[in-house]
């Protein structure tokens, strides 16, 4: 079984992280790729907006019935920080006989030295970067670039859209609108 595992915050999650997903999904032959939302990301502390759980449901509704799919909120669940490599290590657990495959984006690579146990999390999982270029590899441990599409869209720019009122049609799926506009997000 091969499984990809994509974190992140996900504040909130837009059609640049499905598609992202889809292209890895279908790139890496996956069986199944598994979103985490965190609880707090230590490289982001002060900066994300919506509480734990209103990012996790957000992501649910972005992925129901979408059998690729599924949410898992260990990172949320588990008491104090969460770090990559203990969640990597439970999936290994949890399915001992799956090839996992970590996503991150091109904006980690610089930063993953700096993790915790880097070369565990390489140890762990094949270590995927989700790239829009084809570019070498300069990590001191081993990568795998994979393409996705250019989507030309962040979460700042959706919250930033929503405090001044703007339209988030389009740039992320119909069921985290609503939440947004539901739980009055980002105002």
């Amino acid at each position: 079984m091969r499984l990809g595992i994509f974190g992140g915050t996900f504040d909130p999650p837009h059609v640049g992280h499905l598609l992202a997903a889809s292209d890895a999904y279908e790139v890496l032959q996956l069986d199944r790729l598994i979103l985490v939302p965190a609880k707090e990301q230590p490289f982001k502390a002060g900066t994300v907006c919506a509480s734990p759980g209103d990012r996790l449901q957000m992501l649910r509704g972005m992925v129901d019935g979408d059998e690729r799919f599924t949410v898992d909120a260990v990172e949320i669940e588990r008491p104090g920080l969460s770090f990559t490599v203990d969640t990597l290590a439970l999936f290994a657990e949890r399915h001992a006989d799956a090839h996992l495959c970590f996503l991150i984006g091109e904006d980690l690579v610089s930063q993953l030295a700096d993790w915790r146990e880097p070369e565990r999390i390489a140890e762990l999982a094949e270590i995927i970067v989700l790239t829009r270029l084809s570019e070498p590899n300069d990590a001191s441990f081993p990568l795998r670039r994979i393409p996705t599409r250019l989507v030309e869209l962040s979460s700042t720019e959706i919250r930033a859209r929503v405090r001044a009122g703007r339209s988030i049609r389009g740039f992320v799926p119909d069921s985290v609108a609503a939440y947004i506009a539901a739980a009055r997000l980002y105002r």
